[in-house]
């Protein structure tokens, strides 16, 4: 017990490292995501082609090559050298990679509401950012909560990634004390942290889904 106890505080911190992480990964990729979306639905066949063209190649690459990407080889890029220190480095690839899935959720979601709605308030004089931002939109974000909760919770998990950079993330400081204390018992106090993290996400989005149920007619 006393051991158990002993490793909290520094399992606690990496815990906080992996919150910031996923925070403002969830903040800044998915208004992103959005207008990723609307631009691939948009009637300029480059931009649709160069947001196709990225969606394809941040989901058909592993987060951590991406990673590796943007933290060793991003600053022998021409024109753009960037030499980014481990946690810019972390946040700008988590937030692209994930920016590009939740673009296809969002994507889905715009497509499933009814056409007749477009032309029903083109009919009523509203331009089309009023009727995304009015009619659509607001019906989006119920069609599109679970999928989006289920990327969220991945989020989550994927934050353990950030090692790689050296970080002194959650898995990582667990992984330190295995290695030093030769136990496992770390592991196991980090996968109830992970546990708790996602069961808070899971709880608030089923009470968003009760709320939106509501006007479902």
């Amino acid at each position: 017990m006393d051991y158990l106890l002993s490793i909290l505080g520094p399992l606690a911190q990496g815990a906080g490292l992996t919150l910031q992480v996923f925070a403002i990964t969830l903040a800044l990729s998915l208004p992103l995501g959005l207008m990723l979306a609307l631009a691939r639905l948009s009637r300029w066949r480059g931009v649709v082609s160069a947001v196709s063209g990225y969606i394809w190649l941040m989901r058909g690459t592993p987060l951590m090559l991406q990673m590796l990407f943007v933290y060793y080889a991003l600053p022998f890029v021409p024109v753009v050298g960037i030499k980014l220190s481990d946690f810019p480095a972390a946040i700008v690839a988590f937030v692209l990679n994930y920016a590009a899935y939740f673009a296809e959720i969002f994507r889905g979601g715009i497509q499933s509401i009814d056409r007749g709605q477009y032309e029903a308030a083109k009919v009523l004089g509203l331009s089309y950012g009023q009727t995304m931002r009015r009619i659509v939109l607001p019906q989006v974000v119920k069609r599109v909560l679970a999928p989006v909760s289920n990327e969220t919770i991945t989020l989550v998990k994927d934050t353990s990634l950030i090692y790689v950079l050296a970080m002194n993330d959650l898995l990582r400081v667990a992984r330190g004390m295995v290695q030093r204390d030769f136990t496992t018992q770390p592991f196991v106090v980090a996968g109830l942290f992970y546990l708790l993290m996602t069961l808070a996400l899971t709880v608030g989005f089923a009470r968003l889904e009760k709320k939106y149920a509501v006007y479902d007619g």
